[in-house]
């Protein structure tokens, strides 16, 4: 569980676990400081939102299991686009800027976050990279968080929408094995779907009705990044949440991601339960 595996601490949030000088480390236990990272996480996340809104900048969280494509999506997107809208890109990873280097190729600013051990990125290192990217040139930022099925969907960046990537190379019941992650989707995209004529044991109908049955109503939409297919109804989909964000702005309201609260009770710590031994009677 993620309050044993240390993963709620990161490099961004890390200087928190240290009481400021002149404050004792006294009454500070595993449970509270654990669920105090939480508590600093989601007040950084209202900053972090209150930075995109104040430039206007929607900013979306793509998750996924590692692999099902979301770098490729975001370069089939940047071309698709032509610059018709401005964006950039941070990226998250364990190791590497691989991913950073394979946007910048295509002349769209990336900062990558490397987050050595930690399964997900948090609004501390969202707020980090921030410094890295103007702000004032975009109109969409996309976060390309670390791949991983559970942990990115608990925890607020501070961004406004979350789509989840589900491969064809995966499990058509991915949904309902992986609910947190897909109850907190406002977009599911079904990836690869070029190379669906040799799986025909994925089902894109059984992996939207695993969807439903989440009681969720997350548009799904079909694509390959590498033949196009589905490409316009995804760039219609972002097109249609711009123009309802703006819309927002507007009436100086904001857009928020479905943050499951599920998921965060695994990040949560609890008490460790003790047992008392009963002593028996003749």
């Amino acid at each position: 569980m993620c309050d044993t595996c240390g993963c709620n601490i990161t490099d961004g949030n890390r200087h928190l676990l240290t009481p400021p000088k002149g404050r004792s480390k006294l009454g500070q236990t595993p449970e509270k400081i654990l669920n105090n990272l939480l508590l600093h996480n989601d007040q950084q996340a209202d900053l972090n939102r209150a930075r995109f809104d104040s430039h206007g900048v929607l900013t979306i969280n793509l998750m996924s299991s590692p692999g099902s494509g979301k770098t490729a999506l975001l370069e089939a997107t940047i071309r698709k686009l032509g610059g018709s809208l401005r964006m950039a890109v941070i990226e998250g990873d364990l190791e590497t800027e691989n991913d950073a280097d394979r946007i910048r190729a295509l002349g769209v600013p990336a900062h990558q976050i490397t987050t050595g051990t930690a399964c997900h990125l948090d609004a501390h290192l969202v707020e980090k990279a921030l410094d890295h990217l103007n702000l004032d040139d975009l109109d969409v930022l996309f976060i390309e968080n670390v791949g991983n099925l559970v942990c990115p969907a608990s925890f607020d960046l501070g961004h406004h929408r979350n789509v989840a990537l589900l491969s064809v190379t995966e499990g058509d019941d991915k949904p309902a094995k992986y609910p947190v992650m897909f109850r907190a989707a406002d977009l599911m995209l079904i990836s690869k779907t070029d190379i669906l004529p040799y799986l025909p044991e994925f089902s894109p109908d059984k992996a939207e009705a695993c969807l439903r049955r989440l009681a969720s109503n997350a548009p799904s939409l079909r694509l390959s990044s590498k033949s196009g297919e589905g490409l316009e109804d995804w760039i219609g989909w972002l097109q249609a949440e711009l123009t309802r964000y703006r819309e927002a702005r507007r009436q100086q309201q904001t857009l928020k991601p479905n943050v499951q609260q599920e998921g965060r009770m695994l990040h949560r710590a609890q008490p460790e339960i003790r047992f008392v031994p009963v002593k028996r009677t003749a």
